[in-house]
């Protein structure tokens, strides 16, 4: 018979991990307090000077090894388009508020594909950035696998549209009161024959001012013209070929509404090479919109505003905010430049 051999295993020293747990906190909060950032919310680096007290962690050199790796400078930013003017507005008051925390901006494209966002997203965690800026990829993406990245340290803030399946803090932009201003101001100079020009309807801004648009027409009297409504225009080529085929018609519309700015651009050369002049009024200002030779009027918001308090959210998050998620709202507005008169006679 075998005699046992007395345990001489010496207990198991307590890691960061167990004082996240116990301060109930996130593993790199501890992390940020033990390095004596002191961004941290002073109430958070209580409770976890008190954990680190009652368990007696002590620091080691593998265990600054695995603190000096756990936070890492570097948040991500998930766009759909870098050359759109819009997302690079996103971008650019990210990059000055990363700057302004001394933290590193890795920025990537999703291209409006659900699987290439998850990939991009999932990458960026496993390369230990400490939180993410997001714009989904269309209403298609389903985006409760953050959750755990989330539960684990990594905050995320979404932009433009709101998460999937997942809460989290979120920046929008008024896009129902926004097209409601322009179908109105549209309607009070006259015109009956309005076209909408929207993008994918998965994206959800689109769905909202496609929504808002149509409930703006009905309340302004106007007949429900399903040949003036045009959807799915993604590309320069499809908004061109859907103008083309409005103005084939018999009864053309005297104005338009372009519910993104590519659309607009679009919109803008297929009436030009069709001599037909008409009101046309934009969703997105861009920097030339009131440089033309008939300035575009448009509905407008301040986009840099969008990135500028994203990023505030996550740096707050970063630094150990534990509030409740919330969503700020950017207010819309109309700029008038006179290119949406009255109808054309006849």
């Amino acid at each position: 018979m075998t005699t046992p051999r007395p345990n001489t295993a010496r207990p198991r020293r307590p890691t960061m991990v167990d004082v996240a747990r116990e301060a109930g906190v996130s593993l790199k909060t501890v992390s940020r307090v033990v390095n004596g950032v002191s961004t941290v919310d002073p109430e958070l680096a209580e409770r976890v000077l008190a954990a680190v007290a009652r368990l007696g962690f002590r620091r080691n050199n593998m265990a600054r090894d695995l603190r000096s790796r756990s936070t890492s400078a570097t948040v991500g930013l998930l766009i759909e388009d870098l050359a759109n003017p819009f997302y690079a507005g996103i971008a650019a008051a990210v990059e000055q508020c990363a700057l302004e925390n001394d933290t590193l901006l890795i920025t990537a494209s999703s291209e409006e594909d659900a699987e290439r966002e998850r990939r991009l997203l999932l990458r960026m965690c496993e390369n230990r950035v400490d939180g993410l800026l997001i714009v989904p990829a269309g209403s298609t993406a389903d985006h409760a696998y953050l959750r755990a990245e989330i539960e684990m340290g990594t905050p995320a803030v979404f932009l433009d549209r709101p998460p999937t399946n997942l809460r989290a803090d979120t920046v929008l932009i008024d896009n129902e009161a926004g097209a409601r201003a322009a179908i109105e101001h549209l309607v009070a100079r006259g015109h009956e024959r309005i076209g909408v020009l929207s993008d994918w309807l998965t994206i959800q801004p689109m769905a909202q001012r496609l929504s808002a648009a149509e409930e703006a027409l009905e309340r302004g009297g106007l007949p429900y013209r399903p040949d003036l409504i045009r959807y799915g225009l993604h590309t320069l080529a499809q908004t061109e070929a859907a103008i083309v085929e409005m103005f084939a018609g018999p009864e053309p519309p005297t104005a338009l509404f372009a519910l993104n700015n590519r659309i607009t651009l679009g919109a803008l050369g297929a009436l030009n090479r069709l001599g037909r002049d008409v009101a046309v009024i934009g969703f997105d200002d861009f920097e030339t919109a009131g440089l033309m030779a008939r300035p575009l009027t448009v509905v407008s918001y301040d986009v840099r505003a969008i990135g500028r308090i994203g990023a505030e959210l996550l740096f707050k998050r970063i630094a150990g905010d534990t509030s409740r998620p919330q969503t700020v709202v950017i207010p819309t507005t109309l700029v008038e430049r006179g290119s949406s008169g009255a109808p054309a006679a006849g």
